[in-house]
């Protein structure tokens, strides 16, 4: 059987019908892939800036029981 070469055959869009939705699924799999880079970027700016809070923390407590000692050995005196 021979196809008539004046009548469009549906294969062609029939492919472009079923590679709209993949290209859609495929741009939301780009999106969240874009946001979950974001998020971890901004979880580990929150984990540097956390530690470094930490560590102002811990040196103030220090520069205080430094002082504190100091203030025991002197009425000690």
């Amino acid at each position: 059987m021979k196809t008539n070469p004046a009548k469009p055959t549906r294969r062609p869009l029939l492919a472009v019908a079923s590679l709209l939705p993949a290209l859609a699924l495929g741009g939301c799999g780009a999106e969240v892939v874009g946001a979950a880079a974001t998020a971890g970027a901004l979880s580990a700016t929150s984990a540097q800036q956390a530690q470094a809070q930490q560590k102002q923390i811990v040196d103030q407590f220090k520069s205080m029981q430094d002082a504190g000692a100091a203030r025991a050995a002197s009425a000690a005196d």
